[in-house]
């Protein structure tokens, strides 16, 4: 019988909140360092996020390898520092567990994430590059059947393909779908996403999130509206779960927060500039300029310098930090102060690392 969402952390997802895909700590022997792996939840944690993802992109794929079997280890570490952070200050924090592979492997990772306490499944879809709609859908009720799934739209640059508005449509129309991660880096895209949840008779039962790392404002303050058998019917996101978040989380909480209580409204020359800003800084982080080669490693130079990293090292060995990508970091840490959480981090880093 497929788990469901508990009544709080459905509350949470669709009131809107901040959730960090969380990068993997390792140490340099390429092994897990448990310690900085805790700190960095510790910091998301106490910076305000109302969820992590674990298992995702950010995390490395690569932790599912056999010679590697991080998979469930990172899962475990993550849930464990999120059971601490709700028993100290009682509010609910939603466990997202990626979830991929064809659907033996879906269901064996889905089955992992639920025993391990997770709410929902961040499903992705790139093992099947080349499958017909209602193949990919057999798959999500597949997974649907363990846990809640919180659909992923990847954008192909980094291992996604391409999903149409009649994918979404059907997607949503699974009972189990809770919320979708909007992350193809692409409005036409994007618009396809929204418009298949409208269509789909159950917009108001799922939750919509920006994973668009490369418009992260303009989204959060986007409404969207279509045309539905004659009714105007509208949609928004209502947070995000970005690999960018994964970096100046503090800013990030307070970002959201400033969108939620409608501080933008009326400045919207402001606004404009402040979400450009942000997308500058992601291409920073996200090596836009080499393909997103670096989008791992831009994070973790971000995360070293704070010192809640040791290094940049990755489980693969060929993913490095260009000479290129660290001087586009300094160009924006040098261009955009207000928008890095450093001396937060530093306040509290020792703390993190106890």
């Amino acid at each position: 019988m497929s788990k469901s969402l508990s009544p709080e952390i459905r509350e949470l997802l669709n009131r809107g909140t901040v959730i960090p895909a969380h990068p993997l700590a390792l140490n340099r022997e390429r092994k897990l360092d448990e310690q900085r792996q805790r700190a960095l939840s510790r910091y998301y944690l106490d910076a305000g996020v109302g969820g992590l993802a674990v298992g995702v992109h950010t995390t490395q794929f690569e932790i599912r390898h056999p010679e590697v079997g991080l998979y469930q280890p990172v899962l475990e570490l993550a849930k464990e520092e999120i059971d601490n952070c709700v028993s100290q200050h009682n509010r609910p924090i939603a466990r997202i567990a990626g979830v991929m592979g064809e659907t033996k492997q879906a269901v064996k990772e889905a089955e992992i994430a639920s025993d391990c306490g997770y709410d929902t499944a961040l499903l992705s879809l790139s093992a099947y590059p080349d499958a017909s709609n209602s193949t990919l859908i057999e798959h999500c009720r597949n997974v649907a059947e363990v846990m809640p799934l919180f659909g992923f739209y990847i954008q192909p640059a980094v291992g996604g393909r391409v999903l149409d508005v009649d994918f979404w449509r059907a997607f949503a129309q699974i009972e189990n779908v809770v919320a979708v991660k909007v992350a193809p880096f692409n409005r036409y895209q994007t618009i396809d996403v929204v418009r298949g949840l409208v269509e789909s008779g159950r917009s108001e039962d799922i939750a919509l999130y920006t994973g668009n790392d490369d418009n992260i404002l303009m989204d959060l303050l986007s409404e969207y509206e279509f045309l539905c058998e004659g009714v105007a019917l509208r949609k928004r996101f209502v947070g995000g779960l970005l690999g960018h978040w994964a970096v100046w989380t503090r800013s990030a909480v307070q970002l959201l927060n400033r969108v939620q209580e409608g501080e933008f409204e009326k400045s919207t020359d402001d606004v404009i500039t402040l979400a450009h800003k942000i997308t500058d800084s992601n291409a920073a982080f996200f090596d836009a300029a080499n393909q997103f080669a670096g989008c791992i490693v831009g994070l973790h130079e971000v995360l070293r310098r704070q010192g809640l990293l040791e290094g940049v090292w990755t489980l693969n060995e060929e993913e490095v930090l260009t000479p290129q990508q660290a001087a586009e970091i300094d160009r924006v840490y040098e261009a955009y102060p207000e928008l890095n959480d450093d001396a937060f981090v530093a306040e509290n880093l020792d703390r993190w690392l106890s």
